[in-house]
């Protein structure tokens, strides 16, 4: 019976899926531009700054690295509060990408989705409940276009902010291995 009733929502599944699919990409390549920020902190290479990046093993280990590190290379405030300000809205970004990459998805007797429930254990002194369930609304949907949305603008922040922060940690030294900007 699903499977008959499936195509009649096919639509706005493929646009659900696509949202998410352009928000988890938005992410990823934004995390990945870090690699660029802990390279220019540690003064080091690309590859070397890939190797740090990525023996760490959570975004929140990598994010709070690259807090620790300007804390004691970037001295001139203006040029740290604009990298806390981007990792804050990073971090943010993140929330929402992770509600929706660790969740699953709740489908009507149509195949439509209708709803996420959180993988996460929610544990009181009296009982443990199996994740939050929430409505894939409008609401939610205008969340994810949000999302996106403010993560380009977080790719173009970041890229901008890459020359400052490497001539404040470099003294106008240029490093090598800094990419050319993409988006």
């Amino acid at each position: 019976m699903l499977a008959a009733a499936a195509p009649a929502s096919a639509d706005r599944r493929t646009f659900v899926h696509a949202l998410m699919g352009n928000l988890i990409c938005s992410w990823s390549n934004n995390e990945s531009l870090f690699i660029y920020v802990l390279m220019i902190l540690l003064r080091t290479d690309e590859a070397s700054a890939a190797v740090v990046f990525a023996t760490l093993n959570t975004t929140r280990a990598r994010l709070d690295l690259i807090q620790r590190l300007a804390k004691i290379r970037v001295t001139d405030k203006a040029l740290a509060r604009s990298l806390t300000a981007l990792v804050e809205r990073f971090s943010e970004s993140t929330r929402v990408r992770n509600e929706l990459n660790h969740c699953m998805f709740i489908f009507d007797s149509t195949g439509a989705i209708t709803h996420t429930q959180s993988m996460r254990l929610t544990e009181t002194k009296s009982s443990l409940r199996f994740g939050e369930i929430k409505a894939l609304d409008e609401s939610r949907l205008q969340e994810m276009l949000r999302t996106t949305t403010e993560m380009t603008k977080i790719n173009r922040d970041i890229w901008d902010l890459l020359p400052r922060l490497e001539a404040h940690v470099c003294g106008g030294e240029q490093q090598k291995d800094l990419p050319t900007k993409v988006a």
